[in-house]
């Protein structure tokens, strides 16, 4: 179990994320600069050693973010792990294909889209400047990035070279080119016409908007419980859910479950526990975090507003307890590892108080009417 101080570093105030504008070896094309890479959870792939991280612990997944004025770009590039963009400020247009044109699709706030792996893909801020986008990425290790040929090709031009051990070398600031067979090989255009092409049709499947998403009312025990009245709606995998209902749209393995979590003012989700680690990102209002730590218990809160979205990273195992400290109803994105269905432990007095109003969970851990499961034998 963590001691107070130990949970306190979990804590990610949103003005606390320092990034990296060179992450990348677009860093140097105008198209694309400044971009503003952040590594909450994971250094995720950044190909700069001295990219800053908040957390280095392993946690099943990796949480970064990204920014870039208006107009600017982030060109082609492959991942073998899940990519999901979680959309908190802005409009996005995401792309894909790139062989050498590609397809395209808008995103707004609030909206997911998860990108298959072994595709290319890229974005491009349409939006406001300082628009803003979560990253996940799947697993600890997510094996890297692959740059496409296109890229490679105006970085050189501009200068910058890539090394086959993914070192980058700028030849603008007096660094060495590097010999031709040190470069790094990207895929040629036929190796890349072999890869799947997804359709737009095929993409709007793993786009989950948020004016579309079905919300639960009965998502968690205690929803229906006096001053609690959490709202659960599935996004990506099989995530905390009670509802036997609620499906996500998005539903292949990605390493990570991905749910947003609506908390009304003056009310909470009552104390419980997981087997997994979880990761909260607060959209809105105030959220007070209570947790059993071995010296004692640990309070804190984030928030989410203009300024940011503050974040916090729940150790496994561990009691908690979420308060909507805000005058609006909160938003919480909430990220837990592994594909496997979470099953929440809830404490005694959650699971007495809901026996009491006639609700239960089934043998399969959904809520339902205790009337109906104690008939059954």
């Amino acid at each position: 179990m963590n001691s107070i101080n130990e949970l306190a570093l979990r804590r990610i105030p949103f003005s606390s994320l320092k990034s990296s504008t060179e992450a990348f070896i677009d860093y140097c094309l105008p198209e694309c600069r400044p971009k503003f890479n952040y590594a909450l959870i994971g250094s995720g792939v950044s190909q700069n050693p001295n990219q800053p991280v908040n957390i280095r612990e392993p946690h099943g997944f990796q949480l970064g973010g990204v920014s870039i004025p208006h107009g600017k770009v982030n060109p082609a590039h492959m991942h073998f792990t899940c990519e999901v963009f979680l959309c908190f400020k802005g409009n996005w247009l995401i792309q894909w294909g790139f062989n050498p044109s590609c397809e395209s699709a808008e995103i707004g706030e609030l909206d997911i889209v998860s990108i298959p792996t072994w595709i290319y893909r890229g974005f491009k801020n349409i939006g406001v400047d300082d628009g803003f986008l979560f990253t996940a990425l799947g697993g600890d290790k997510t094996g890297g990035v692959l740059w496409g040929p296109t890229t490679v090709a105006a970085a050189q031009n501009n200068g910058v070279y890539l090394t086959k051990n993914h070192q980058m070398i700028d030849t603008t600031r007096g660094e060495s080119k590097p010999p031709e067979e040190e470069l790094f090989e990207p895929m040629s255009a036929s190796e890349i016409d072999k890869l799947k092409k997804w359709s737009v049709a095929e993409m709007s499947s793993r786009i989950v908007r948020f004016n579309e998403l079905q919300w639960s009312t009965a998502g968690l025990l205690d929803s229906s419980l006096p001053g609690c009245g959490a709202q659960v709606a599935a996004v990506v995998g099989l995530g905390m859910s009670e509802e036997i209902n609620l499906q996500a749209k998005i539903t292949n393995a990605h390493g990570v479950s991905i749910e947003w979590l609506r908390i009304p003012v003056g009310g909470q989700v009552s104390k419980h526990l997981l087997n997994e680690k979880q990761v909260i990102i607060v959209k809105k209002s105030e959220v007070e975090i209570h947790l059993e730590a071995a010296d004692g218990n640990y309070v804190t809160s984030i928030a989410g507003n203009e300024a940011g979205w503050d974040s916090f990273s729940i150790p496994s195992k561990c009691w908690r307890i979420f308060k909507n400290m805000g005058s609006e109803e909160a938003l919480i994105a909430v990220l837990i590892s592994g594909d496997q269905r979470k099953s929440i432990t809830w404490s005694d007095d959650v699971i007495h108080h809901a026996n009491d109003l006639g609700i239960t969970k089934d043998a399969n851990g959904y809520v339902a009417e205790k009337r109906f499961v104690e008939r059954a034998q």
